[in-house]
């Protein structure tokens, strides 16, 4: 944990709606979200040895199996430069049945394999009198900082971010986020929630980011361009960059309407100033908790008790306030990082951001 603020901790507000308890992804109940960090290294680049800036981050849908007991779920692309494994079964079923596990782009084969061990360990049937096992596993570049080309991540790493999965969520350069740059400051894990009255109750929306994305001029903070207004360092990065949103409700919404809130992630990725650069990965990742089905039942009539299209907007709403929040969150957390060849990656500088915030009437 750094001693960095969280943007709200700080001020910053994003919309009227009210948060949950944690302002977290895991404020969805039975959410967990966990990390490991792989930092290891100084100085000029030595590949296969380091210096190692990378990680993986798990996010369980809930705290069981979830290959026993598949969440709802849909995804939608903004722009394409980017890999979602598995992607054409959540198109397919409108279902995820795995942890959702997030890396750096060359290491999505390690951590699919890994998660797939993960899960055959979980469900001896699987692959056998079970369907067979497809991980949902996404990615960013983080070659600016880490030693891509090392493919220094392992099953270990794998297990250790499933096993230390909690409600407890960590933000800023851990897990997957370690080596991951945005805005052109150093960017990574962020999270945000709301809670939504609607017909039924209250509902909890959560999101989480891995951001990786953006160039320094285009940053938007509380809709001022403190990108172009701060001083600070920028570094040069040879990749454009790319986001992946996980978004986690227990609204009870299918799989097209969970393909509606996938969408509007993107809104709120505008509202921190990014237009989708030709090689970015812009992927939003979107599941709900309610209506669950025990895979083990083999025949039945399904019914699901569904909110009406007309009763959405407020979970359109909180989609993109918290998509928003969680990137800013992402920025607030994040310590400056020097990676391999001493490539350096500042922090955002959080007073002189909230300076120019006050001098221009946004706090």
């Amino acid at each position: 944990m750094t001693g960095r603020p969280r943007a709200r901790e700080a001020g910053l507000r994003f919309g009227s709606g009210q948060t949950g308890p944690r302002n977290s992804i895991s404020d969805v109940p039975g959410v967990m979200v966990g990390h490991c960090t792989v930092n290891r290294g100084s100085g000029a680049l030595e590949e296969g040895k380091g210096p190692v800036r990378t990680g993986v981050t798990a996010i369980l849908p809930h705290g069981g199996n979830v290959f026993a007991r598949p969440v709802k779920g849909a995804y939608f692309d903004l722009n394409g430069c980017g890999g979602l494994m598995g992607a054409l079964q959540i198109r397919e079923f409108g279902i995820i049945d795995t942890p959702i596990m997030l890396t750096n782009t060359m290491s999505m084969g390690a951590v699919a394999d890994a998660t797939v061990r993960y899960v055959l360990r979980q469900n001896p049937q699987a692959a056998l009198a079970e369907d067979s096992v497809i991980p949902i596993v996404s990615e960013c570049d983080d070659s600016h900082l880490n030693d891509a080309r090392g493919l220094h991540v392992c099953e270990a790493h794998v297990l250790e971010a499933i096993d230390h999965a909690s409600q407890d969520v960590r933000e800023g350069a851990v897990g997957a986020g370690t080596g991951m740059s945005c805005y052109d400051f150093k960017g990574g894990i962020g999270t945000s929630s709301r809670l939504v009255e609607g017909p039924g109750g209250t509902y909890a929306l959560g999101v989480l980011v891995l951001s990786n994305h953006g160039s320094r001029e285009e940053l938007l903070i509380q809709g001022l361009p403190v990108g172009s207004m701060l001083d600070a360092p920028n570094p040069k990065r040879v990749e454009q960059g790319s986001i992946v949103t996980v978004i986690a409700t227990d609204a009870p919404v299918d799989a097209r309407q969970l393909g509606r809130l996938a969408k509007r992630s993107s809104l709120g990725l505008g509202l921190t100033g990014s237009c989708s650069h030709n090689g970015s990965g812009d992927i939003s990742v979107a599941f709900s908790t309610a209506n669950m089905h025990d895979r083990s039942v083999k025949s039945e009539l399904m019914t699901d008790i569904l909110l009406s299209d007309r009763d959405l907007d407020g979970l359109f709403r909180a989609t993109v306030d918290c998509t928003s929040e969680a990137i800013i969150n992402s920025l607030f957390k994040a310590e400056t990082t020097v990676g391999r060849d001493n490539h350096v990656v500042p922090a955002l500088p959080i007073d002189e951001t909230l300076d120019l915030l006050r001098r221009h009437g946004r706090l």
